[in-house]
């Protein structure tokens, strides 16, 4: 029996601010392939690279198990793995050179590889899967078993023939979702992310997809793998997987990590009705649109099924620059879903993003009354950020350089030439968050005021931490100030 090794090149600990977290989560898409492959009758195992410091630990892992194949398959539910980081397209390759060395057929899959497959096949690569992968790759591993050659009947590949590098034609992503068998969690060891979700915060979470693709056409957003389309996992599915999690594994919380959760109509609400059904108790997160969120009864259905955290892409407070992005939203359904939210108990977090073209001083205000006045539980803050195969990406294009991609996520380098330089973007995304959170300090304080009898250590310290916020975010606002005119 031939024998695939998968890994992928996602290493928290080359991501300093994701590690910094320590909030890790396994590679789901990987273990969905790995699951492909032992259902085709191949052994499979897995190198996680997850919670590790350096990809030569492949080494001994390699010498042990001499597989035939390796597979190195990013995991394409996470959106940190689209931010194609050269901190861990350098760890691909370092993987692919050691499979080589060992001779192994080395094969890759991910959004980086689907961007820049020559770069790839250029450091070792043999295939790239261009897209979704799993089945790409049980047919191009079926192929090479056979000693075939020729793979042009195989869509969705990158090789090398005669010297150049070739595509085949774009494959067909998979409709049925509930064809595909359950990710192969046995590879993973569940227990060493139990303990560092445990040590660090009390409590273990698991991600699960229940849709891949996205519709919408929001113009910075890459989709290599999935495209536009949007395809769901029954609810019944979705909801065995986390009985079998919770079952299995004693997790009650999961990150649903679908680009859009819940989208198709009626699927939320049948979801809560099969939880109910099976009276089973569990918490989750999701990423969503606030369009989609104020339809029919979504938000209530999503409380009532265990929903107590939503992950709005706001991006704005600006319709100029929502408007811009092709965003399909507006800063009022911002407002009214965030209020909603509120309303049915479920905390609300923003996805925001600065530096957009011909985005003034104006806009940047604009989105910093907006999260004051909202006041979500958590901001994430980036900068516009070009991936390649957006209408963004070729709007800037030929003002990129030399730096094209972020080291890791903390980078928050402007790539192109946006209103104010660099600097002024750097500062602005600490300052926001001292602004943010010198309002939640002030909160807390009143709350601690008004109901002294419900006084937890949360709310001190964030209360003291008005002594630290409130001098640090002027200092800030006069070095942005000065910033400006750079």
């Amino acid at each position: 029996m031939k024998k695939v090794l998968f890994t992928h090149s996602y290493f928290y600990q080359f991501d300093p601010k994701q590690w910094a977290t320590k909030q890790p989560y396994p590679p789901l898409g990987t273990i969905y392939a790995a699951a492909v492959m032992r259902k085709a009758g191949y052994e499979v195992s897995l190198f996680d690279t997850a919670l590790i410091d350096t990809p030569k630990k492949i080494i001994p892992v390699i010498k042990t198990e001499k597989p035939d194949y390796l597979v190195i398959y990013d995991d394409g539910f996470n959106y940190l793995t689209k931010m194609c980081l050269t901190n861990m397209r350098e760890a691909a390759f370092q993987m692919a050179a050691i499979g080589k060395q060992n001779g192994m057929t080395v094969i890759a899959s991910s959004a980086d590889a689907t961007d820049h497959y020559e770069k790839y096949i250029d450091h070792g690569v043999d295939f790239v899967l261009m897209g979704e992968g799993e089945i790409a790759l049980k047919e191009l591993i079926v192929a090479l078993d056979k000693n075939e050659t020729i793979f042009k009947k195989i869509g969705g590949l990158a090789y090398k023939l005669n010297g150049k590098v070739v595509r085949t034609a774009t494959r067909q992503i998979v409709k049925d979702l509930d064809s595909f068998p359950k990710p192969a969690w046995d590879l993973v060891d569940v227990q060493s992310y139990k303990k560092m979700w445990m040590d660090n915060h009390g409590f273990f979470s698991l991600n699960i997809a229940t849709t891949r693709g996205c519709p919408f056409k929001c113009n910075w957003c890459a989709k290599p793998i999935y495209g536009n389309h949007y395809n769901s996992r029954s609810p019944q599915r979705v909801v065995d997987e986390i009985e079998f999690l919770q079952n299995n594994y004693d997790v009650n919380y999961f990150w649903m990590c679908d680009d859009i959760f819940g989208l198709k109509p009626g699927w939320v609400q049948e979801f809560r009705d099969i939880i109910k059904e099976k009276c089973l108790k569990f918490n989750y997160k999701i990423q969503s649109r606030v369009d989609l969120l104020l339809q029919e009864d979504t938000i209530a259905a999503l409380a009532e099924s265990g929903a107590d955290s939503v992950w709005l892409g706001a991006e704005s407070g600006s319709q100029k620059i929502l408007d811009a992005m092709d965003k399909g939203t507006t800063v009022k359904q911002i407002y009214e879903a965030t209020h909603l939210l509120k309303k049915n108990g479920i905390q609300t977090a923003f996805f925001l993003q600065f530096g957009y073209l011909h985005e003034t001083k104006e806009d940047i205000e604009k989105t910093i009354n907006m999260v004051l006045d909202l006041m979500p539980e958590q901001i994430g803050i980036s900068v516009s950020y070009p991936l390649p195969g957006t209408k963004f990406y070729d709007m800037v294009k030929e003002q990129l350089k030399e730096k094209t991609n972020w080291t890791d996520s903390d980078d928050l380098a402007i790539m192109y030439k946006a209103t104010f330089s660099p600097s002024y973007y750097k500062k602005l995304h600490r300052y926001v968050h001292k602004v943010y959170r010198k309002k939640q300090s002030i909160i807390n304080l009143k709350k601690i005021i008004l109901n002294p009898l419900k006084i937890n250590k949360r709310k001190i310290r964030s209360a003291i931490s008005f002594l630290y916020y409130m001098p640090m975010s002027a200092i800030d606002l006069i070095q942005l100030r000065r910033l400006e005119k750079v």
